[in-house]
Protein backbone atom coordinates (compact mmCIF):
# COMPACT_ATOMS: atom_id res chain seq x y z
CA UNK A 1 0.00 0.00 0.00
CA UNK A 2 1.09 3.57 -0.65
CA UNK A 3 1.00 4.42 3.07
CA UNK A 4 3.77 1.92 3.71
CA UNK A 5 6.23 4.63 2.61
CA UNK A 6 8.26 5.60 5.68
CA UNK A 7 11.01 7.78 4.28
CA UNK A 8 10.84 11.36 3.10
CA UNK A 9 12.64 12.80 0.10
CA UNK A 10 15.91 14.70 0.60
CA UNK A 11 15.43 18.45 0.96
CA UNK A 12 16.67 20.98 -1.59
CA UNK A 13 17.55 24.61 -1.10
CA UNK A 14 14.51 26.89 -1.50
CA UNK A 15 14.35 29.45 -4.26
CA UNK A 16 14.11 33.07 -3.18
CA UNK A 17 11.89 33.67 -6.21
CA UNK A 18 9.04 31.34 -5.32
CA UNK A 19 6.66 34.32 -4.96
CA UNK A 20 7.98 36.28 -7.93
CA UNK A 21 7.03 36.26 -11.58
CA UNK A 22 8.49 37.46 -14.85
CA UNK A 23 5.89 39.74 -16.43
CA UNK A 24 2.80 37.50 -16.64
CA UNK A 25 4.70 34.23 -16.23
CA UNK A 26 6.08 32.29 -13.26
CA UNK A 27 9.69 33.03 -12.40
CA UNK A 28 12.06 30.73 -14.28
CA UNK A 29 13.34 29.37 -10.95
CA UNK A 30 9.94 27.80 -10.38
CA UNK A 31 10.14 25.87 -13.64
CA UNK A 32 13.62 24.70 -12.62
CA UNK A 33 12.29 23.58 -9.24
CA UNK A 34 9.41 21.68 -10.84
CA UNK A 35 11.91 19.67 -12.88
CA UNK A 36 12.71 17.95 -9.58
CA UNK A 37 9.10 16.80 -9.32
CA UNK A 38 5.54 17.99 -8.69
CA UNK A 39 6.12 17.92 -4.90
CA UNK A 40 9.54 19.00 -3.64
CA UNK A 41 10.85 19.03 -0.08
CA UNK A 42 12.73 22.23 0.68
CA UNK A 43 14.54 23.67 3.68
CA UNK A 44 12.44 26.32 5.39
CA UNK A 45 14.08 29.72 5.83
CA UNK A 46 13.21 33.40 5.60
CA UNK A 47 12.22 33.03 1.94
CA UNK A 48 9.30 30.79 2.88
CA UNK A 49 8.35 32.90 5.94
CA UNK A 50 7.65 29.67 7.85
CA UNK A 51 10.84 29.54 9.88
CA UNK A 52 13.41 26.80 9.90
CA UNK A 53 12.43 23.20 9.37
CA UNK A 54 11.01 21.15 6.53
CA UNK A 55 8.61 22.64 4.05
CA UNK A 56 7.13 21.12 0.92
CA UNK A 57 6.56 23.03 -2.30
CA UNK A 58 3.70 21.62 -4.38
CA UNK A 59 4.04 22.62 -8.03
CA UNK A 60 2.05 20.01 -9.98
CA UNK A 61 -1.65 20.29 -10.70
CA UNK A 62 -2.61 16.88 -9.31
CA UNK A 63 -0.78 17.26 -6.00
CA UNK A 64 -1.92 20.87 -5.48
CA UNK A 65 -5.54 19.90 -6.09
CA UNK A 66 -5.17 16.88 -3.78
CA UNK A 67 -3.70 18.92 -0.91
CA UNK A 68 -6.13 21.85 -1.24
CA UNK A 69 -9.05 19.42 -1.26
CA UNK A 70 -7.96 17.39 1.78
CA UNK A 71 -9.13 19.22 4.91
CA UNK A 72 -8.99 16.03 6.96
CA UNK A 73 -5.21 15.68 6.66
CA UNK A 74 -4.24 19.34 6.15
CA UNK A 75 -5.19 22.54 7.97
CA UNK A 76 -4.78 26.25 7.25
CA UNK A 77 -4.68 27.11 10.95
CA UNK A 78 -1.31 28.37 12.21
CA UNK A 79 0.80 26.28 14.51
CA UNK A 80 1.77 27.32 18.03
CA UNK A 81 5.29 28.51 18.74
CA UNK A 82 7.59 26.04 20.53
CA UNK A 83 7.14 27.91 23.82
CA UNK A 84 3.35 27.85 23.50
CA UNK A 85 3.39 24.19 22.51
CA UNK A 86 5.36 23.22 25.62
CA UNK A 87 2.67 24.79 27.80
CA UNK A 88 -0.34 23.34 26.01
CA UNK A 89 0.43 19.86 24.67
CA UNK A 90 1.72 16.53 25.85
CA UNK A 91 3.30 15.83 22.48
CA UNK A 92 0.68 13.34 21.29
CA UNK A 93 -1.03 15.71 18.85
CA UNK A 94 0.11 18.50 16.55
CA UNK A 95 -0.49 21.67 18.61
CA UNK A 96 -2.63 24.28 16.89
CA UNK A 97 -2.90 28.02 17.43
CA UNK A 98 -6.29 29.73 17.65
CA UNK A 99 -7.26 31.19 14.29
CA UNK A 100 -8.01 34.85 13.65
CA UNK A 101 -11.64 35.21 14.67
CA UNK A 102 -13.97 35.30 11.69
CA UNK A 103 -11.24 34.88 9.06
CA UNK A 104 -12.77 31.82 7.48
CA UNK A 105 -9.66 30.87 5.52
CA UNK A 106 -8.04 29.76 8.82
CA UNK A 107 -11.03 27.70 10.01
CA UNK A 108 -11.57 23.96 9.89
CA UNK A 109 -14.97 22.21 10.04
CA UNK A 110 -17.31 22.39 11.84
CA UNK A 111 -16.64 26.10 12.53
CA UNK A 112 -15.78 26.68 8.88
CA UNK A 113 -19.02 25.00 7.79
CA UNK A 114 -21.11 27.22 10.08
CA UNK A 115 -19.60 30.46 8.79
CA UNK A 116 -19.54 29.37 5.15
CA UNK A 117 -23.25 28.55 5.34
CA UNK A 118 -23.94 32.06 6.60
CA UNK A 119 -22.04 33.65 3.72
CA UNK A 120 -23.32 31.59 0.81
CA UNK A 121 -26.69 33.37 0.30
CA UNK A 122 -24.91 36.68 -0.29
CA UNK A 123 -23.01 35.29 -3.27
CA UNK A 124 -25.88 33.82 -5.28
CA UNK A 125 -26.36 34.61 -8.98
CA UNK A 126 -29.42 36.71 -8.11
CA UNK A 127 -27.42 38.84 -5.67
CA UNK A 128 -24.63 39.30 -8.19
CA UNK A 129 -27.07 40.41 -10.87
CA UNK A 130 -28.53 42.90 -8.40
CA UNK A 131 -25.08 44.40 -7.97
CA UNK A 132 -24.22 44.58 -11.69
CA UNK A 133 -25.78 48.03 -12.37
CA UNK A 134 -23.76 49.55 -9.51
CA UNK A 135 -20.63 47.75 -10.71
CA UNK A 136 -21.12 49.02 -14.26
CA UNK A 137 -21.63 52.56 -12.95
CA UNK A 138 -18.38 52.28 -11.01
CA UNK A 139 -16.53 50.97 -14.08
CA UNK A 140 -17.86 53.79 -16.28
CA UNK A 141 -16.91 56.43 -13.71
CA UNK A 142 -13.35 55.14 -13.58
CA UNK A 143 -13.08 55.00 -17.37
CA UNK A 144 -14.14 58.66 -17.43
CA UNK A 145 -11.20 59.37 -15.10
CA UNK A 146 -8.82 57.48 -17.40
CA UNK A 147 -10.06 59.41 -20.43
CA UNK A 148 -9.77 62.73 -18.61
CA UNK A 149 -6.22 61.95 -17.45
CA UNK A 150 -4.65 60.79 -20.69
CA UNK A 151 -3.24 59.70 -22.88
CA UNK A 152 -1.03 58.51 -21.32
CA UNK A 153 -2.83 57.36 -18.17
CA UNK A 154 -2.11 54.85 -15.42
CA UNK A 155 -4.86 52.29 -15.96
CA UNK A 156 -3.81 50.43 -12.81
CA UNK A 157 -4.13 53.39 -10.45
CA UNK A 158 -7.08 55.07 -12.17
CA UNK A 159 -9.09 51.99 -13.14
CA UNK A 160 -8.01 48.58 -11.84
CA UNK A 161 -7.37 49.62 -8.23
CA UNK A 162 -10.57 51.66 -7.72
CA UNK A 163 -12.74 49.02 -9.40
CA UNK A 164 -11.22 46.22 -7.30
CA UNK A 165 -11.80 48.15 -4.08
CA UNK A 166 -15.09 49.76 -5.07
CA UNK A 167 -16.86 46.48 -5.79
CA UNK A 168 -16.04 45.12 -2.33
CA UNK A 169 -17.15 48.39 -0.74
CA UNK A 170 -20.42 48.16 -2.67
CA UNK A 171 -20.91 44.61 -1.46
CA UNK A 172 -20.22 45.51 2.18
CA UNK A 173 -22.20 48.75 2.09
CA UNK A 174 -19.27 51.13 2.78
CA UNK A 175 -20.60 54.69 2.26
CA UNK A 176 -19.20 56.33 -0.87
CA UNK A 177 -17.70 59.24 1.08
CA UNK A 178 -15.63 56.78 3.13
CA UNK A 179 -14.41 54.53 0.32
CA UNK A 180 -11.23 56.30 -0.81
CA UNK A 181 -9.80 56.44 2.71
CA UNK A 182 -11.03 52.94 3.49
CA UNK A 183 -9.34 51.43 0.44
CA UNK A 184 -6.19 53.45 1.11
CA UNK A 185 -5.98 51.89 4.57
CA UNK A 186 -6.40 48.40 3.14
CA UNK A 187 -3.63 48.88 0.59
CA UNK A 188 -1.26 50.43 3.11
CA UNK A 189 -1.92 47.48 5.40
CA UNK A 190 -0.72 44.95 2.79
CA UNK A 191 2.17 47.05 1.47
CA UNK A 192 5.19 45.00 2.51
CA UNK A 193 7.57 47.88 1.77
CA UNK A 194 6.24 49.71 4.83
CA UNK A 195 7.39 48.92 8.34
CA UNK A 196 5.42 46.72 10.71
CA UNK A 197 4.48 49.60 13.03
CA UNK A 198 3.16 51.72 10.17
CA UNK A 199 1.12 48.82 8.83
CA UNK A 200 -0.17 48.04 12.33
CA UNK A 201 -1.42 51.62 12.71
CA UNK A 202 -3.39 51.36 9.48
CA UNK A 203 -4.70 47.97 10.54
CA UNK A 204 -5.93 49.44 13.84
CA UNK A 205 -7.73 52.29 12.05
CA UNK A 206 -9.22 49.82 9.58
CA UNK A 207 -10.49 47.58 12.41
CA UNK A 208 -11.93 50.54 14.30
CA UNK A 209 -13.88 51.63 11.23
CA UNK A 210 -15.25 48.13 10.70
CA UNK A 211 -16.43 47.86 14.30
CA UNK A 212 -18.23 51.20 13.97
CA UNK A 213 -19.89 50.00 10.77
CA UNK A 214 -20.97 46.77 12.46
CA UNK A 215 -22.44 48.71 15.38
CA UNK A 216 -24.51 50.82 12.97
CA UNK A 217 -25.69 47.71 11.13
CA UNK A 218 -26.73 46.08 14.41
CA UNK A 219 -28.98 49.07 15.10
CA UNK A 220 -30.33 49.54 11.57
CA UNK A 221 -29.40 46.74 9.13
CA UNK A 222 -29.58 47.57 5.43
CA UNK A 223 -29.77 45.31 2.37
CA UNK A 224 -26.01 44.82 2.10
CA UNK A 225 -23.72 42.00 3.14
CA UNK A 226 -23.44 42.99 6.81
CA UNK A 227 -27.11 43.88 7.10
CA UNK A 228 -28.08 40.49 5.74
CA UNK A 229 -25.85 38.65 8.23
CA UNK A 230 -27.20 40.68 11.15
CA UNK A 231 -30.85 40.21 10.14
CA UNK A 232 -30.55 36.51 9.38
CA UNK A 233 -28.22 35.40 12.17
CA UNK A 234 -28.39 38.02 14.93
CA UNK A 235 -26.58 36.93 18.07
CA UNK A 236 -25.43 33.70 16.40
CA UNK A 237 -22.63 35.71 14.79
CA UNK A 238 -20.44 37.90 17.01
CA UNK A 239 -19.05 41.34 16.21
CA UNK A 240 -15.54 39.90 16.08
CA UNK A 241 -16.68 37.24 13.61
CA UNK A 242 -18.32 39.90 11.44
CA UNK A 243 -15.17 41.99 11.51
CA UNK A 244 -13.06 38.97 10.61
CA UNK A 245 -15.38 38.00 7.75
CA UNK A 246 -15.24 41.54 6.33
CA UNK A 247 -11.46 41.62 6.71
CA UNK A 248 -11.05 38.29 4.93
CA UNK A 249 -13.27 39.41 2.03
CA UNK A 250 -11.50 42.73 1.65
CA UNK A 251 -7.93 41.51 1.97
CA UNK A 252 -8.68 38.53 -0.24
CA UNK A 253 -10.68 40.42 -2.85
CA UNK A 254 -9.47 43.99 -3.30
CA UNK A 255 -5.93 43.26 -4.48
CA UNK A 256 -6.95 40.05 -6.26
CA UNK A 257 -9.42 41.80 -8.56
CA UNK A 258 -7.10 44.78 -9.00
CA UNK A 259 -4.22 42.46 -9.85
CA UNK A 260 -6.30 40.43 -12.30
CA UNK A 261 -7.48 43.58 -14.04
CA UNK A 262 -3.94 44.89 -14.42
CA UNK A 263 -2.38 41.60 -15.43
CA UNK A 264 -5.34 40.87 -17.70
CA UNK A 265 -4.73 44.11 -19.59
CA UNK A 266 -1.06 43.16 -19.97
CA UNK A 267 -1.87 39.66 -21.17
CA UNK A 268 -4.48 40.82 -23.67
CA UNK A 269 -2.13 43.49 -25.00
CA UNK A 270 0.48 40.75 -25.46
CA UNK A 271 -2.14 38.60 -27.25
CA UNK A 272 -4.32 41.09 -29.18
CA UNK A 273 -6.15 38.32 -31.05
CA UNK A 274 -7.63 37.14 -27.74
CA UNK A 275 -9.36 40.37 -26.76
CA UNK A 276 -11.68 40.18 -29.78
CA UNK A 277 -13.25 37.10 -28.19
CA UNK A 278 -14.65 39.32 -25.42
CA UNK A 279 -17.24 40.52 -27.92
CA UNK A 280 -18.35 37.19 -29.38
CA UNK A 281 -21.11 36.66 -26.84
CA UNK A 282 -21.41 36.11 -23.10
CA UNK A 283 -20.21 32.49 -23.17
CA UNK A 284 -17.04 33.30 -25.09
CA UNK A 285 -16.35 36.37 -22.93
CA UNK A 286 -16.61 34.20 -19.83
CA UNK A 287 -14.14 31.76 -21.37
CA UNK A 288 -11.68 34.62 -21.92
CA UNK A 289 -11.95 35.52 -18.24
CA UNK A 290 -11.54 31.90 -17.15
CA UNK A 291 -8.48 31.45 -19.35
CA UNK A 292 -6.94 34.65 -18.00
CA UNK A 293 -7.52 33.43 -14.45
CA UNK A 294 -5.81 30.13 -15.26
CA UNK A 295 -2.94 31.75 -17.11
CA UNK A 296 -2.28 34.56 -14.62
CA UNK A 297 -3.34 33.25 -11.19
CA UNK A 298 -2.66 36.46 -9.18
CA UNK A 299 -2.88 34.54 -5.88
CA UNK A 300 0.29 32.53 -6.38
CA UNK A 301 0.28 30.82 -3.00
CA UNK A 302 -2.81 30.48 -0.77
CA UNK A 303 -2.49 30.00 2.99
CA UNK A 304 0.14 27.35 3.77
CA UNK A 305 -1.25 23.94 4.63
CA UNK A 306 0.08 22.02 7.61
CA UNK A 307 -0.15 18.24 7.81
CA UNK A 308 -2.20 17.10 10.79
CA UNK A 309 -0.83 13.59 10.53
CA UNK A 310 1.57 11.61 8.36
CA UNK A 311 0.10 11.45 4.87
CA UNK A 312 1.30 10.29 1.46
CA UNK A 313 0.71 12.57 -1.52
CA UNK A 314 2.09 11.88 -4.97
CA UNK A 315 4.25 9.08 -3.61
CA UNK A 316 5.87 11.39 -1.02
CA UNK A 317 5.53 11.02 2.74
CA UNK A 318 4.61 14.33 4.37
CA UNK A 319 5.14 14.17 8.12
CA UNK A 320 2.70 15.56 10.69
CA UNK A 321 3.62 19.20 11.35
CA UNK A 322 5.24 19.77 7.96
CA UNK A 323 4.07 22.79 5.99
CA UNK A 324 3.10 22.63 2.32
CA UNK A 325 3.18 25.63 -0.01
CA UNK A 326 0.85 25.15 -2.97
CA UNK A 327 1.78 27.09 -6.10
CA UNK A 328 -1.48 27.96 -7.83
CA UNK A 329 0.36 29.59 -10.71
CA UNK A 330 2.53 26.55 -11.40
CA UNK A 331 -0.36 24.12 -10.98
CA UNK A 332 -2.34 26.05 -13.57
CA UNK A 333 0.69 25.98 -15.90
CA UNK A 334 0.94 22.17 -15.75
CA UNK A 335 0.38 19.92 -18.77
CA UNK A 336 -1.49 17.57 -16.44
CA UNK A 337 -4.24 20.21 -16.51
CA UNK A 338 -4.21 21.24 -20.16
CA UNK A 339 -1.95 20.98 -23.25
CA UNK A 340 0.38 23.92 -23.94
CA UNK A 341 -0.34 25.50 -20.54
CA UNK A 342 2.08 28.40 -21.06
CA UNK A 343 0.03 29.64 -24.01
CA UNK A 344 -2.94 31.98 -23.51
CA UNK A 345 -5.76 30.46 -25.54
CA UNK A 346 -9.36 31.32 -24.69
CA UNK A 347 -10.62 28.83 -27.28
CA UNK A 348 -9.19 25.83 -25.41
CA UNK A 349 -11.77 23.45 -23.88
CA UNK A 350 -12.84 24.44 -20.35
CA UNK A 351 -10.61 23.06 -17.58
CA UNK A 352 -10.95 22.68 -13.81
CA UNK A 353 -8.11 25.00 -12.82
CA UNK A 354 -7.32 26.00 -9.24
CA UNK A 355 -7.22 29.76 -9.79
CA UNK A 356 -9.80 30.26 -7.03
CA UNK A 357 -8.51 27.37 -4.94
CA UNK A 358 -10.18 24.02 -4.38
CA UNK A 359 -12.02 22.21 -1.62
CA UNK A 360 -13.69 23.83 1.37
CA UNK A 361 -11.62 27.01 1.00
CA UNK A 362 -12.62 27.60 -2.62
CA UNK A 363 -13.08 31.36 -3.02
CA UNK A 364 -16.64 32.21 -2.09
CA UNK A 365 -16.51 35.37 -4.21
CA UNK A 366 -15.39 33.61 -7.39
CA UNK A 367 -18.63 34.22 -9.30
CA UNK A 368 -18.77 37.93 -8.54
CA UNK A 369 -15.07 38.30 -9.38
CA UNK A 370 -15.64 36.69 -12.79
CA UNK A 371 -18.56 39.05 -13.50
CA UNK A 372 -16.53 42.12 -12.51
CA UNK A 373 -13.60 41.07 -14.69
CA UNK A 374 -15.78 40.38 -17.72
CA UNK A 375 -17.59 43.71 -17.40
CA UNK A 376 -14.35 45.62 -16.81
CA UNK A 377 -12.40 44.12 -19.73
CA UNK A 378 -15.31 44.60 -22.13
CA UNK A 379 -15.94 48.18 -21.03
CA UNK A 380 -12.25 49.12 -21.20
CA UNK A 381 -11.83 47.97 -24.80
CA UNK A 382 -15.20 49.36 -25.87
CA UNK A 383 -14.06 52.77 -24.62
CA UNK A 384 -10.45 52.49 -25.87
CA UNK A 385 -10.27 50.03 -28.80
CA UNK A 386 -6.75 51.26 -29.64
CA UNK A 387 -5.41 50.71 -26.13
CA UNK A 388 -1.68 49.96 -25.92
CA UNK A 389 1.14 50.21 -23.38
CA UNK A 390 2.86 53.59 -23.13
CA UNK A 391 6.04 51.94 -21.81
CA UNK A 392 7.93 48.74 -22.55
CA UNK A 393 7.01 45.50 -20.80
CA UNK A 394 10.26 45.67 -18.84
CA UNK A 395 9.21 48.99 -17.30
CA UNK A 396 6.05 47.52 -15.73
CA UNK A 397 6.95 46.86 -12.10
CA UNK A 398 5.04 44.81 -9.54
CA UNK A 399 3.93 45.88 -6.08
CA UNK A 400 5.59 44.59 -2.97
CA UNK A 401 2.38 43.08 -1.56
CA UNK A 402 0.87 39.76 -0.55
CA UNK A 403 -0.91 39.38 -3.90
CA UNK A 404 0.70 40.01 -7.29
CA UNK A 405 -0.36 43.27 -8.89
CA UNK A 406 1.22 45.75 -11.30
CA UNK A 407 2.27 48.89 -9.45
CA UNK A 408 1.60 51.22 -12.38
CA UNK A 409 0.34 50.48 -15.89
CA UNK A 410 0.78 53.50 -18.21
CA UNK A 411 -1.30 53.16 -21.38
CA UNK A 412 -2.13 55.23 -24.40
CA UNK A 413 -4.71 54.95 -27.18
Amino acid sequence: MEHAIDEVAPAVEPTANYMMRTHCDPHEDMFTLREKGPLVRILGDASTQLGKGYVWQALGYDVVRKILGDHENFTTRPRLTEAEAERTTNGEDVPMAPQFVGQISTYDPPEHTRLRRMLTPEFTVRRIRRLEPAIQELIDERLDEVEAEGPPADVQGLFADPVGGGVLCELLGIPRDDRNEFIRRIRRNVDLSRGFKARAADSAAFNQYLLGLITRQRKDPDDGFLGMLVREHGDNVTDDELKGLCTALLLGGVETVAGMLGFGVLALLDHPEQKQLLFEGREQADRVVNELLRYLSPVQQPNPRMALRDVVVGGQLIKAGDYVLCSILMANRDEALTPNPNVLDARRPPVSDVGFGHGIHYCIGAAIARSVLRMAYQSLWQRFPGLRLAVSNDEVKLRNAFIDCPDQLPVTW
